[in-house]
């Protein structure tokens, strides 16, 4: 089948199953059906069969089961899939936002921006309009609010909103990425529990543990890039505080007390304060909108209420130990790899890598042997047991056993992850899988594509020896270094003796001749004369005070004398 053709045929399966959706009360998004549409045909349990075209009863079978579970309102996966598409769609980087915000911001105010500087105002009316129409176009470009309020027009603080706004976001951001890890910790523990007991499996199949700690550990991976991103918007902000600080500082020491200060000292300040506060702007802005996009990700944690509610989740947690992931870091920190006994494997230490802390670890960190081996138990990796490095990739383990059962056969492994991704379509973005599926790459990811390509730096202990002459010695015996012998070579190589020697000059080279010319320096003559005598006389020195005025409006002048007397010089 033609690409264009794949393409319309696509495009009619997604539009039908959205229709089919808004038939029975939900909207989806086609970015949503998209992603269902891959995610039910990579389920192998589906059966289709991706080296085929489809026939018409595959794409009436593919509607019928995307439909199906679009419209399961209680499958943690879904709201997975939908918060993934989310924040795919509405998370940008710090740069990307901001070159997009003054890009928009430039296109609406371009209007305005034209008509005050195309403007040619003379008469009193038309220079009032003009002034107007400036106040609205500072207005608008800063942001403050509707030029029509005159309540609007006033000075904003901006520093103080950001001073306000950063503690309260990232407080809120904290305390909801508690409550999510704490929530994670229980959903492992019981899975945990669970992989120990085979006869619970059947018990909690219905509540579908495994998708909802997918669900709340995509949330927190979501929240912490949205709290880094905030942390760096304080830092900003810090440093223009800063700067700000000292550009007002400078500003007064120009303008002190003076009634006029040159315009080339002051206008370049003025320039760096608008910079500056445009700069508060954009991180004013840049808050809002990381604030906005982590409470809309609240709205995808329903079904946890519904599925496991308190009653049910204490229940299951008796005679179980709830334990962070730093908890089990530091259970098995004492625990290393032994590098004799992989001859052939490279294992990266901190204390034996310069760039450690660099490296992008496969599975978001998440320990690649324990997701295979039970099924899709999530379990935070530990480096400091030590990092795998297989084809060119970098794994980390829970524990050292985990650790040398990879190691023995890593694609084995890494093939049961990846078809335990194709089962759970929202693993792909969750643990990173976007290289084994490379038309599901989010936005959010493409980023970091790059980082796949870093390598360890290792430390080690070396010395070399360098030989003094490598080369063997060459001597140029015709060199010669004296300017005086070559000029003699140049002559009885031209052979002038027999030649004639002739020279043009044209009006363009007769300024770059060497002229050259003898004169005699004039003698030093110096005449004897009678001396001058004089006496020193008072010089007169009159003022005259009181110019600038005073308290009274009327301006008076005093003559002051302050000439010396004749016997006081």
């Amino acid at each position: 089948m033609p690409p264009t053709q794949a393409e319309s045929v696509i495009k009619n399966i997604i539009r039908e199953i959205g229709q089919e959706c808004a038939t029975h009360g939900e909207i989806a998004s086609e970015t949503v059906v998209a992603f269902m549409v891959k995610a039910v045909v990579l389920d192998p349990s589906n059966g289709f069969n991706m080296d085929r075209t489809l026939i018409k009863s595959d794409v009436q079978k593919l509607v019928k089961l995307c439909v199906a579970r679009l419209l399961d309102s209680k499958n943690p996966s879904l709201d997975t899939i939908k918060m993934q598409v989310y924040f795919d769609m509405n998370y940008t980087s710090r740069e990307d936002f901001l070159e997009e915000h003054h890009r928009v911001l430039e296109s609406r105010l371009g209007a305005i921006s034209r008509e005050i500087t195309d403007n040619r105002a003379c008469a009193r009316e038309e220079l009032e309009s003009l002034y107007r129409k400036i106040v609205s176009y500072v207005l608008l470009r800063s942001g403050l609010g509707s030029p029509t309020d005159i309540k609007i027009v006033r000075e904003a603080t901006v520093p103080a909103i950001l001073h306000e706004a950063i503690p309260t976001t990232t407080q809120h951001i904290d305390s909801q990425l508690q409550i999510a890890q704490d929530q994670a910790f229980r959903y492992t523990a019981i899975l945990e529990k669970v992989s120990k007991n085979p006869l619970m499996t059947k018990e909690l199949e219905p509540y579908m543990l495994k998708e909802a700690l997918y669900n709340i550990r995509q949330y927190e991976i979501f929240l912490q890039t949205v709290l880094s991103d905030i942390i760096t918007c304080a830092q900003e902000v810090e440093m223009m505080i800063k700067q700000l600080a000292a550009q007002l500082e400078q500003l007064k020491m120009i303008v002190k007390s003076k009634t006029a200060v040159p315009t080339s000292q002051v206008f370049p300040i003025f320039i760096a304060l608008a910079s500056l506060w445009m700069s508060f702007q954009d991180e004013t802005v840049l808050i809002s909108v990381l604030s906005n996009l982590t409470t809309n990700l609240e709205l995808f944690l329903g079904t946890h209420e519904l599925l496991f509610p308190e009653k049910v989740i204490h229940g299951l947690l008796d005679d179980v130990t709830v334990k962070s992931d730093m908890a089990r870091i530091k259970e098995h920190m004492d625990e290393r790899v032994h590098l004799p006994d992989f001859r052939k494997m490279d294992w990266f230490f901190p204390e034996t890598t310069a760039n450690f802390d660099k490296l992008l670890i496969q599975y978001r960190g998440f320990c690649g042997y324990t997701f295979a081996s039970t099924d899709g138990l999530l379990l935070p990796g530990n480096p400091s047991i030590g990092i795998l490095k297989h084809k060119e990739k970098y794994y980390t383990f829970s524990t050292r056993d985990a650790a040398y059962s990879f190691a023995e056969n890593p694609e084995r492994y890494i093939n049961l992850i990846k078809e335990k991704a194709k089962k759970n379509a929202e693993l792909i973005q969750l643990l990173e899988l976007h290289q084994q599926f490379e038309t599901l790459i989010p936005y959010s990811q493409m980023r970091d594509v790059d980082k796949h390509y870093i390598k360890p730096i290792t430390k080690c202990e070396n010395s070399t020896q360098t030989d003094t002459h490598i080369l063997p010695p060459t001597t140029v015996r015709s060199y010669e270094w004296n300017e005086w012998e070559l000029r003699r070579q140049a002559i009885k190589l031209a052979n002038l003796r027999q030649k004639m020697t002739r020279s043009v000059q044209t009006d363009l080279s007769h300024m770059r001749r060497e002229n050259s010319s003898q004169v005699y320096p004039l003698k030093e003559v110096g005449t004897q004369s009678k001396r001058d005598g004089n006496s020193g006389v008072p010089r007169p020195q009159i003022f005259i005070a009181g110019l600038r005025g005073g308290q009274t409006k009327t301006t008076h002048g005093v003559k002051v004398n302050l000439t010396r007397a004749v016997d006081e010089t």
